[in-house]
């Protein structure tokens, strides 16, 4: 299976990315935008769950555990996307037989 993305190695580089910003914000005197990489990695649809976010919540800043809830979220589902949009283009959906 060369080539097949999982979400774990999106998950991963989630991680290394929030990893590398929590120790920035904890060890530099000004961590400035550091927490904007781990969220492009999950940009397309984390954009969508910010602004849901917002205009349900209001204005502030979210608690930080409802951050990394909807930025690992938002990879996971990104990442099944993904792969069944490749699985689908390669033909090997057409090829399995449908559970019954």
């Amino acid at each position: 299976m060369e080539g097949v993305r999982t979400p774990g190695g999106s998950l991963g580089r989630v991680g290394a990315a929030v990893a590398f910003a929590t120790a920035v914000t904890l060890f530099a005197p000004d961590p400035g935008f550091v927490w904007v990489l781990p969220a492009l990695c999950a940009f397309p649809l984390f954009l969508f769950a910010t602004l849901i976010h917002g205009t349900t919540l209001g204005d502030g800043q979210p608690a930080t555990w409802l951050f990394l809830t909807e930025l690992v979220l938002c990879v996971l589902t990104q990442s099944l996307a993904l792969g069944t949009i490749v699985e689908a283009s390669r033909g090997r959906l057409r090829g399995r037989p449908r559970a019954s």
